[in-house]
């Protein structure tokens, strides 16, 4: 066990207070096939329990940055360390288990026939045994408000639901952060209050990416702005939302 985590008794891993950052972002490049450069030189970091919206126009990098986060997508250039750890090949069943990654459509998170089955595949994987595993689903699932959904069928639930439901999967794994990908895409306006309420409740580090400028200002107190892959404004929501023209001059509105 490396000295800057700390083992739970459940064996969960998670950052020591006083240690390295929850995220750290250093000098990150990266290009896809073909050579389009999506990072040109990414410097972000967050402190435990820190909550950090990512906005910019499409294209910016947003996407593309959060799936650095666990390994998913492999720097050109650079590094992305959790709590210390790197993100490389060799440490990507940790950081997996700390980075809870949420994706846009809930259905390309959700694919087991119940909502408890698709909540505890995480804790599965790694290898807990039965009772732990229970034991997480159901913590899981009443952070999020849907205790009573276990037996249901996720393709029958509402988009709200849905979305409910996947934050459980990543929140089965005991993360130290949340990465989220437009996670108000397509909610209707009580269903997109209800999760911002859910989110505010949660305690860990959480990067946000969005283009839902109402989300950013009720729930993030920091933002930072990506255009053409690189890092253009970082700093307190309110002040980045005063900024009329820098919005403007990277495809944003105020709420």
């Amino acid at each position: 066990m490396l000295d800057y985590l700390e083992a739970k008794a459940d064996g969960a891993v998670a950052p020591m207070a006083g240690h390295p950052p929850a995220v750290e972002v250093r000098h990150l490049r990266f290009s896809y096939p073909g050579g389009f450069p999506a990072l040109r030189g990414i410097d972000l970091t967050l402190g435990p329990g820190d909550k950090v919206a990512l906005v910019g126009p499409n294209g910016a990098g947003k996407s593309s940055l959060l799936l650095h986060l666990n390994g998913i997508l492999r720097a050109d250039e650079g590094e992305v360390l959790i709590a210390g750890l790197p993100v490389r090949r060799e440490n990507l069943g940790r950081v997996r288990a700390l980075v809870g990654l949420v994706f846009q459509n809930p259905d390309d998170q959700l694919f087991s026939p119940t909502v408890f089955e698709d909540v505890a595949f995480g804790p599965l994987y790694m290898g807990l045994g039965e009772s732990e595993v229970h034991r997480r689903v159901e913590l899981a699932l009443a952070a999020v408000h849907m205790e009573r959904y276990g037996p249901r069928m996720p393709h029958r639930l509402s988009l709200g639901e849905r979305k409910r439901v996947s934050i459980a999967t990543v929140l089965a794994m005991d993360p130290a952060v949340l990465a989220l990908d437009e996670p108000s895409a397509g909610l209707d306006p009580r269903s997109r209050r209800a999760l911002i309420r859910l989110l505010d409740e949660l305690p860990q580090a959480m990067v946000v990416a969005t283009h839902d400028m109402h989300l950013v200002r009720d729930l993030l107190p920091r933002t930072v702005v990506l255009d053409a892959g690189l890092v253009v404004a970082d700093g307190p929501t309110s002040e980045i939302l005063r900024d009329v023209r820098l919005l403007e001059e990277h495809g944003l509105e105020a709420p």
